[in-house]
């Protein structure tokens, strides 16, 4: 079988409300890349909204399918962070996390009626973002001389390879991410530069 090229995740945050017999549900939705940037967007909204009953959340990491949390902070097993993961997997995205935010109003909503309270507000918050396909890429740690920078950086943005970090001195240090299906011509490519170091992250 063929390795994925692509996989799908969102553009950009979104924030969708879904509102039943009085509690409130504010649905957030993020691109992540890693468990961090989870952590950063949990405590920011936790503290932005410190009087909400339950911050509930799913997110979903890497492309096997095997990284992913639920919680349900305090409602009843099921009846959150399951839902919230559901919406993620009907669209088959990942890289990505939702959180629900609630405020109770007053009165009890029931399993059925939570279930379908988390699941609404996560599904309002995705429709309310793109949906994008990104490609898969392999990380690599280049060293080489300043006076390569040109060639090597046309070489990266020829074959949309990502930079994830990039030191300039007299040697310079780039992290790129290479695109999966361009890595053979992207490697040819940088061995026919001379004295590019390079090395699988």
């Amino acid at each position: 079988m063929a390795p994925d090229l692509h996989y799908s995740t969102i553009e950009k945050p979104s924030i969708a409300e879904f509102k039943d017999r009085g509690s409130k549900f504010i649905a957030y939705v993020y691109p992540i890349a890693d468990l961090i940037e989870f952590k950063e967007k949990l405590a920011a909204l936790k503290k932005e909204h410190p009087k909400a009953v339950h911050h509930c959340f799913a997110y979903r990491l890497g492309l096997d399918g095997t990284t992913y949390r639920v919680s349900d902070d305090g409602e009843p097993s099921g009846t959150a962070g399951r839902p919230i993961l559901g919406q993620i997997d009907s669209k088959q995205l990942t890289n990505m996390l939702i959180i629900v935010v609630r405020y109770f109003g007053g009165t009890l909503l029931g399993v059925p009626g939570l279930i379908n309270a988390y699941k609404t507000a996560a599904a309002l918050a995705l429709e309310a973002t793109s949906i994008i396909q990104k490609p898969v890429v392999v990380y690599y740690r280049l060293q080489f001389d300043y006076t390569q920078m040109n060639d090597v950086m046309k070489l990266v943005k020829q074959f949309d390879c990502v930079v994830l970090k990039l030191e300039t001195q007299l040697f310079c240090l780039l992290e790129t991410g290479v695109p999966i299906n361009r890595l053979d011509e992207v490697l040819f490519r940088l061995k026919e530069l001379r004295n590019v170091g390079l090395e699988k992250c």
